[in-house]
């Protein structure tokens, strides 16, 4: 799978969506955003972009917990991960290289197919106070290749979903401005803008399947 069509995209939205609702997850998740090439009315869409809220997981290493990290070989199951869904889909935990149990590549693993072309955010902030840190952060260090594109579209928050967000986006009715001119309207000069929008749209197109980020703010 290279591309979805629109509609294709938005059905793949929905059903993230309705597992998000009904199984359990590996970290509590409360908000559910869409951004990039969907969000912007592309069609067809190249990679879809998603973003998960998640919660932050405190006092749950038991003894099924302990057990569970003894059998898979890891760290960190229920303290970054919850213990039920480790029992349920030890197929889907992952770690990383330190072999502590990783929730975004355990959310990656649990929600999509490894050739999906989609892209997952997953960070214990918001949508919108991720843009403002990951912004900062990239001009401090000049280093943009990991800006998060704010012209996102609100799906899903703790437990709503939007009333219209789903059909303005299969009709392609939101509006946005170019990448540098989000970036310029969130603070960044011109000049640094446009070489930032450069630096994520080169990032981009190196991707291919599911990529998985995940953050700490």
């Amino acid at each position: 799978m290279s591309e979805l069509d629109r509609d294709a995209a938005v059905d793949r939205l929905e059903a993230l969506l309705e597992t998000i609702e009904d199984e359990t997850m590996p970290v509590p998740v409360t908000e559910v955003w869409v951004y990039g090439d969907l969000a912007l009315g592309v069609d067809p869409v190249e990679r879809l972009d998603v973003y998960l809220t998640k919660d932050l997981l405190f006092g749950q290493a038991d003894d099924r917990a302990a057990e569970l990290n003894d059998r898979l070989g890891v760290d960190g199951i229920g303290e970054t991960v919850r213990a039920e869904w480790a029992s349920e889909h030890p197929e889907a935990v992952r770690a990383n290289p330190s072999g502590h149990v990783a929730p975004e590549k355990c959310l990656g693993a649990h929600l999509f197919e490894e050739r999906e072309p989609i892209h997952l955010e997953v960070c214990n902030a918001s949508f919108e106070d991720n843009v403002t840190q990951r912004l900062e952060g990239a001009l401090a260090r000049e280093s943009y290749e990991n800006i998060l594109d704010p012209r996102g579209v609100c799906l899903w928050i703790d437990g709503e979903r939007s009333g219209d967000a789903f059909t303005k986006l299969r009709d392609g009715e939101y509006v946005f401005p170019p990448l540098s001119g989000a970036l310029e309207m969130l603070g960044a000069e011109p000049s640094v803008a446009e070489e930032a929008a450069d630096a994520v749209e080169t990032y981009r197109e190196r991707q291919d399947g599911i990529s998985v980020r995940g953050d700490v703010v």
